[in-house]
């Protein structure tokens, strides 16, 4: 075969198009069976209750009256789930509390009953007896001597002695001499910044529907993120064999990262093996924002040196992330992203992961890097600003290329975070007039990327239609994007290949989307699985023809004789291959599995005006523009959906989300309501700039573009409110009374 052209040179006939998705019309038409649609024959209902107390022991639980209840078919507690679990893997004890309630909302029994009804009742007629203990929300408060402890003995060897048990790990990045950067400096800003625990705020609430037979075969349909995950957990939970449980992902109604975990699919399983019946269960608003992970609420320092002319000498960062009850908040990765976008000689970031009475974490977009932007982004636009100097020039001067050693320790390959800085500068926005009380921000953002396991399955049919087989839940358009990759690499119609999201017994093992993972690792996994497939019918056309394979190429989806001396053969088509497939040696089909590597970082740059009201401190977004590297953008109204996306959630971060917490420890605002997520009405259009500097990591180029555009926005809103209120703000949310009080604050 022909050597085949790299990113750069190739010339692509579908990727890069913009073909009707696959998925519109089953979700314009209701059509579309998200977690909540499935159902069964006698299916009981699910309900779980969940501790009143922030923290407390759980000295006896009596269900016998709620047994009793005619309608209720079984009741499950902690003694229900195996007890054989990994000592550092929380996710059961999250699941259904052991010995300890440790955050409000958390799970402490489960009814199933004929309806919801009964399954209220019968949850009022189970007798917790409770143990009060003292409680801690706030990531400082946790760190202090006599703060209330969670766990004895759960802190790593990295973190020194002396400190709280409640500080459970260290982590440490960075090279140079810190110390020697900020004696070198013209000009030096230290500050502390803090951030709200914040929720990714899908519209879909869990869901499941769990059957487990009298020989212990069980299934599950659920929205997740990654039903292979689940299929992980639960067996653990439920002690069976993995080949036993089949779980198949429905369509999700967002995730952003909250749905790369379990809550209720073992609980499910649970009351379906003890009543033998069907369980559904679904979470109400409350319960998705008590009990299911938000982001980490984080207290960070910052201290940066820059000389006269913009270069930064020195940088450090200290950033302490609570992660809600249990260890795993992401501070390791917000340590890692906070200075990366930058070439820096001296450098140095310390994390502290701090546990504290709180639902535990999930991911959320990048996770940890936003609240680090925010941190370190607000600095040096405040140094630039005070030497007098541009702000993005400034991040220009210090921008890491190829070949920079980055902050967290590997040298960067092919990256485009200079190539944002430079298409930010020259973009109509960045040099606009702005009126009175109006202010303008930028910022840098940077995430890593992941690849993973992966495993595809696509068949040529007799038709000459193609079907795809993946095993990651589409979250942002990956059917349509695969669908794409193979219909270029076997050059055929994009109409002609269908993608469907295969359950766990149909596909080997395929980690959760997360991570920004899937069109690069899924999509690299797709072209060789279409390339295998190409080699068959090279091969089929080859022995039609008689003569070698090797002989034969693939080109415009069709095999033909390689050159004169091959023969004069008329090209065959695939469907020409595929209708005489049964003659030529059986079905035709490729596959590809792989633990992908090659991730490409991913960087972009955010610009943001902002207006404030002098009088009520309210602030209003007027124009938002996102430059990002997307390395190749497969499906472009995808990626700028993407990019809108992000920038969205993180004005709603910067602006308005916040969990809040009474002295009781209880959270005060579970649900849309309180917890206000920014709506059409509170935002401009989102611009985007979609740059291409291809991965050398993918056959296509391709990057990951769903987490990186969430990363500069709480920095970039920050930089516009504060130069428009004339203080620097550096707490989010910034609600109108904070941002009226600082602006008060200023002019005494």
């Amino acid at each position: 075969m022909l050597d085949r052209p790299t990113p750069e040179s190739r010339v692509f006939k579908v990727v890069g198009t913009r073909p009707v998705r696959p998925d519109g019309i089953d979700k314009v038409t209701g059509r579309a069976r998200f977690g909540a649609d499935m159902t069964a024959p006698g299916a009981l209902v699910g309900l779980v209750l969940r501790s009143p107390h922030a923290h407390a022991r759980i000295r006896s639980i009596d269900a016998s009256e709620a047994e009793a209840l005619p309608g209720v078919k079984a009741v499950v507690t902690r003694a229900d789930f195996a007890t054989a679990q990994d000592p550092d893997d929380d996710t059961l004890d999250n699941c259904m509390a052991g010995e300890k309630a440790l955050y409000d909302g958390h799970a402490v029994a489960a009814v199933a009953a004929v309806n919801r009804s009964v399954a209220r009742k019968a949850l009022k007629l189970i007798k917790v007896d409770y143990e009060v203990l003292p409680h801690v929300t706030d990531v400082d408060e946790a760190m202090k001597p006599g703060a209330p402890i969670l766990h004895e003995g759960r802190a790593s060897e990295t973190v020194p002695e002396g400190m709280s048990a409640n500080v459970v790990d260290r982590f440490q990045f960075g090279h140079g001499d810190v110390e020697a950067g900020f004696a070198a400096a013209d000009r030096i800003v230290e500050r502390t910044f803090r951030t709200a625990a914040t929720h990714q705020g899908y519209i879909e609430p869990h869901a499941c529907l769990a059957t487990m037979g009298g020989d212990g075969q069980a299934d599950l349909w659920c929205c997740t993120q990654g039903h292979y995950m689940v299929r992980e957990a639960c067996a653990a939970m439920l002690g069976i064999e993995l080949g036993r449980l089949r779980v198949t992902a429905s369509e999700i109604g967002g995730g952003f990262g909250g749905k790369t975990t379990v809550f209720l699919e073992p609980v499910s399983l649970a009351l379906a093996r003890k009543s033998g019946r069907p369980v559904k269960m679904v979470m109400s608003r409350e319960e998705v924002l008590r009990a299911t992970g938000p982001t980490a609420s984080t207290s960070i320092d910052v201290k940066i040196g820059m000389k006269a002319d913009g270069t930064i000498t020195g940088a450090r960062a200290e950033l302490r992330y609570q992660g809600g009850a249990y260890p795993g908040s992401p501070v390791q990765l917000g340590a890692m992203s906070a200075f990366a976008p930058y070439d820096l000689q001296n450098v140095k970031t310390i994390g502290w992961d701090v546990v504290t009475n709180r639902p535990r974490q999930a991911a959320y977009r990048a996770p940890g890097a936003p609240m680090a932007a925010f941190a370190v982004e607000s600095v040096i636009d405040e140094l630039a600003k005070g030497l007098g100097l541009d702000p993005i020039e400034v991040r220009l001067k210090n921008a890491a290329q190829e070949g920079t050693r980055s902050s967290y320790g590997p040298t960067f390959q092919q990256i485009g975070c200079a190539a944002t800085l430079d298409a930010a500068k020259s973009h109509p926005h960045w040099s606009a007039p702005l009126g009175p009380n109006q202010g303008r921000g930028v910022a840098c953002g940077f995430w890593f990327n992941f690849g993973g396991n992966t495993c595809v399955s696509l068949n040529i049919n007799a038709d000459g239609t193609v079907s795809l087989s993946e095993g990651n839940p589409d979250i942002g358009g990956s059917r349509a994007s695969m669908s794409m990759m193979a219909a270029e690499e076997l050059g055929v119609p994009y109409e002609k290949v269908r993608t469907v999201i295969a359950d766990t017994g149909a596909l080997g093992l395929n980690d959760v989307t997360d991570g920004s993972r899937v069109t690069f690792a899924v999509g690299l996994a797709t072209i060789e699985a279409a390339r295998a497939a190409i080699h068959e019918m090279c091969g089929r056309a080859a022995k039609i023809w008689g003569i070698d394979p090797d002989a034969v190429v693939w080109e415009d989806g069709a095999a033909r004789p390689a050159g004169p001396n091959a023969g004069q053969f008329p090209p065959m088509t695939l469907a020409e291959i595929a209708a005489v497939a049964s003659n030529t040696g059986g079905p035709i089909a490729g596959h590809f599995e792989v633990n992908a590597e090659g991730a490409g970082v991913s960087f972009a740059t955010h610009i943001v005006d902002a207006e404030i009201d002098p009088e009520t401190g309210a602030a209003k977004i007027l124009r938002y523009t996102v430059v990002q590297d997307a390395g190749k953008a497969v499906h472009p109204s995808y990626v700028e959906g993407q990019l809108q996306g992000g920038a969205v959630q993180g004005i709603g971060w910067a602006l308005n989300e916040e969990y809040i917490y009474g002295s009781d420890g209880r959270l005060q605002n579970p649900g849309f309501l309180d917890y206000r997520i920014p709506v059409a009405s509170d935002l401009p259009m989102i611009d985007t700039v979609v740059l291409e500097i291809p991965n050398p990591g993918h056959p296509y180029g391709v990057r990951g573009v769903g987490e990186t555009s969430i990363v500069p926005p709480l920095a970039a809103v920050a930089n516009a409110v504060s130069e428009a209120a004339g203080v620097r703000l550096a707490e989010l949310p910034m609600s109108p009374p904070r941002v009226l009080a600082a602006m008060e604050a200023a002019r005494t």
